[in-house]
């Protein structure tokens, strides 16, 4: 690895290690992990002399159990690292060169004021975007926060969807918004299965759960591509071909009903379109399924025979499940398998998704989309190098963007037309950030911004069913600013006079939470200060049963394996709550299987240049791109690899270790080789997060934009690539 820079003398903290265990602690505080992970961990901040000391899981949390992920461990080093963002930058080399001079907020905030009011002059307000993500899941500064500001201004509109927004479109239209099966609960489950999720890296409090059930008896099926760690740690490990598990959902469907092993009672009282879905499934008979996902047939009978005779049985759909063109249709299908079988009867039975759906948050307040004029334009994140380069023909080109929570020279597709994109000389760009990121560097004027211990908040939680409350123990150091702040800040310089940019951050969480709703009561803001964190009201670990006589929220109120005149759409929170130009294509009314769009057999002529499927997942060490400038963090992550079977790696003269390059006609990228029998022929892993100023290239540089079946999610598990020997 290139030896870490000194951007610029813009500001370096002057910092001691020091031994956070012997060190005397005078005060502790709650804390909510504000990354994007379904455990939302509650934490407790240990600080001494206004400084961040330490961090450590609160014991008192069922999930949290006291115990942070590998990420987590050290938190306060991220707060002080030496690399921090302190001061406002305007940028004074060319773009990408990382050259920029210190200067004070009310310059930064003049300049980006004076060019977006230029801008709207000229051009109209069209011409600009925001870029967020959930590099933060607060409600205050995360995904939401800088919503209703742009919807003031009459912004382009912007789809943000990474992660999970596909299945989210999927799951909605078959069993509505419902947190489903709790998390907890999976403890009296018989039969788990986890479906295209690497638990131990990316869900390790709910990990615990399910090795405990495991303990207590529980079979764990793991269904994933490659051998990942929590595949290893599984009973069962099932391995089909990328882009396969719905022909492998399909043929389940199949043998569950040709074998009788459905529970006809339930399916007569709270689904609707059995006979069309029974119809459907007739010819996606297991040998149909083989043939697709190199699963053989009878261990695709033996799977269905267990999941529907051992009860309770659970199902937990990983975000990765929708990382191919079918993968909707995919989810669909697996969404589909609880009602068939009447798991839903069951504490510990049915399937989990999110659990945000049942969280009382008031997104209409946090993002304001009675702000947005009449014939918005809409814009997604992940074709952003697209939409920079004039490859998307927009009737109002995007004249400057601002990239909070977000890293997508990391983190979105296409990377090469990103940085093209950005280089423009008449992009002006914005980024508030903790360190000069990939994405960063392209910015004329980069804002520091302040980190979780530095602000009030509540975090978002998509993996559990408490409320989390995020304490401000310590000051930001230098300049830093909340982004809630920055935006009040942009707000009054604007114009903007609405009531809601005049909220501290106290009073915009006595807002966005619906505290007078069911699943408060007894709850409210005083409570989460005093607790750090407090359970919905939603029934409890041990009497949980939803959907037992179904009470679906579908406008049917049953699990709808069928639905007349759907469209596709995105989640109104992933796209600032905003319902105008919804994509709304038709969409088939029963679950199936639909092919990859890069595979030998859909596209033969590019299988023949580019022969390999290459998964991309997430890194155990990073979280996303967060942490991969940690020297600490790459120490335990590893150098950039790549994944490749013994037979690929021999007809190529690939030895382990040695340094190879993946590519296809969208980009390249490099790492060393590890030779390994976790993945099959014709496929390699590489894992993503990695900062390309660290690196020759990352994953993403080979990942197609193009758009999945539903919800306009990434297509980050179906590609084509080669691989080769580097001289």
């Amino acid at each position: 690895m290139q030896k870490f820079e000194k951007w610029c003398n813009f500001g370096v903290i002057d910092h001691k290690e020091e031994d956070t265990m012997s060190a005397k602690v005078k005060k502790t505080a709650h804390g909510g992990c504000p990354h994007d992970c379904p455990d939302t961990c509650s934490m407790v901040y240990e600080v001494s002399d206004g400084k961040l000391l330490g961090v450590k899981g609160n014991p008192d949390h069922p999930m949290t159990q006291g115990g942070l992920c590998v990420k987590l461990q050290d938190y306060e080093k991220r707060h002080y690292h030496p690399d921090r963002l302190l001061y406002p930058l305007r940028r004074t080399g060319p773009k990408g060169s990382k050259q920029f001079q210190r200067i004070s907020w009310d310059e930064a905030l003049d300049e980006i004021t004076s060019k977006w009011k230029a801008i709207i002059a000229e051009h109209g307000p069209h011409a600009i975007m925001p870029n967020s993500y959930l590099g933060n899941q607060g409600l205050v500064h995360g995904l939401n926060g800088g919503d209703a500001f742009f919807n003031r201004m009459g912004a382009t509109v912007t789809e943000r969807t990474f992660c999970g927004e596909g299945s989210c479109t999927a799951w909605l239209l078959t069993v509505g918004p419902t947190s489903g099966l709790d998390p907890e609960s999976f403890i009296h489950s018989k039969y788990i299965v986890i479906w295209a999720c690497n638990s131990v890296s990316t869900n390790i409090h709910h990990w615990h759960i399910v090795k405990q059930a495991q303990k207590n008896g529980a079979k764990v099926i793991v269904i994933d591509s490659y051998a990942s760690k929590t595949a290893k740690a599984a009973d069962w490990h099932i391995a089909p071909k990328p882009g396969t598990d719905g022909a492998l959902a399909m043929a389940m469907i199949h043998t569950l009903i040709e074998e009788d092993l459905v529970d006809q009672d339930y399916i007569d009282n709270y689904t609707v379109g059995y006979a069309d879905l029974a119809e459907r499934a007739k010819n996606r008979t297991p040998e149909w399924a083989e043939e697709i996902t190199g699963i053989p047939a009878d261990d695709i009978r033996q799977f269905s025979r267990e999941y529907a005779t051992r009860p309770p049985a659970a199902i937990r759909i990983g975000v990765a499940l929708e990382r191919n063109y079918g993968g909707g249709q995919a989810i669909r299908a697996v969404t589909c398998l609880p009602g068939l079988i009447g798991a839903w009867r069951h504490v510990g039975g049915g399937a989990m998704q999110f659990s945000v759906w049942e969280h009382p948050y008031k997104f209409d307040v946090i993002s304001r989309p009675d702000l947005i004029p009449e014939g918005t334009p809409v814009v997604n994140n992940l074709q952003l190098g697209r939409i920079l380069t004039g490859e998307t023909k927009l009737e109002t080109p995007i004249k400057s963007m601002m990239c909070w929570n977000t890293n997508p020279v990391t983190q979105a597709p296409e990377t090469d037309k990103i940085i093209e994109g950005l280089k423009r000389e008449d992009l002006f760009m914005v980024s508030a950030e903790h360190f000069i990121s990939d994405t960063a560097a392209y910015a004329d004027i980069v804002l520091p911004a302040s980190m979780g211990a530095e602000m009030e908040d509540m975090i978002l939680s998509w993996g559990h069913l408490y409320l989390t409350y995020n304490e401000k123990c310590v000051e930001s150091p230098g300049e830093a600013i909340p982004n809630n702040e920055i935006f009040r800040r942009l707000a009054q310089r604007m114009g903007y006079e609405e009531e809601n940019f005049q909220w501290s951050d106290s009073e915009c969480l006595e807002n966005y939470v619906d505290w007078d709703s069911p699943a408060c009561q007894g709850i409210d803001l005083n409570t989460m200060r005093e607790q750090g964190f407090a359970r919905l009201n939603v029934g409890g670990r041990d009497d949980r049963a939803p959907h037992k006589e179904g009470n679906f929220p579908t406008p049917s109120g049953k699990c709808e394996f069928k639905v007349e005149g759907a469209t596709n759409f995105v989640a109104a929170p992933f796209r600032q709550m905003y319902e105008g130009f919804q994509a709304g294509e038709a969409l088939d009314s029963l679950p199936d299987y639909v092919p990859s769009r890069e595979t030998a057999d859909t596209n033969p002529e590019l299988a023949e240049k580019y022969p390999l499927n290459i998964i991309s997942p997430k890194s155990h060490g990073f979280l996303n791109s967060c942490y991969a400038n940690m020297e600490n963090k790459i120490k335990g992550q590893g150098e950039q690899f790549v994944l490749v079977n013994s037979e690929d790696a021999i007809v190529r003269n690939i030895k382990e270790g040695d340094k190879v390059r993946v590519f296809n006609d969208r980009g390249g990228f490099k790492g060393d080789a590890r030779i390994t029998s976790d993945v099959n022929v014709g496929i390699v892993v590489a894992t993503l997060g990695y900062w390309r100023q660290l690196n020759e290239g990352t994953v993403n540089c080979i990942s197609s934009a193009e758009f999945v079946d539903m919800g306009h999610a990434p297509t980050f598990s179906d590609n084509l690539v080669q691989i080769e020997l580097v001289n």
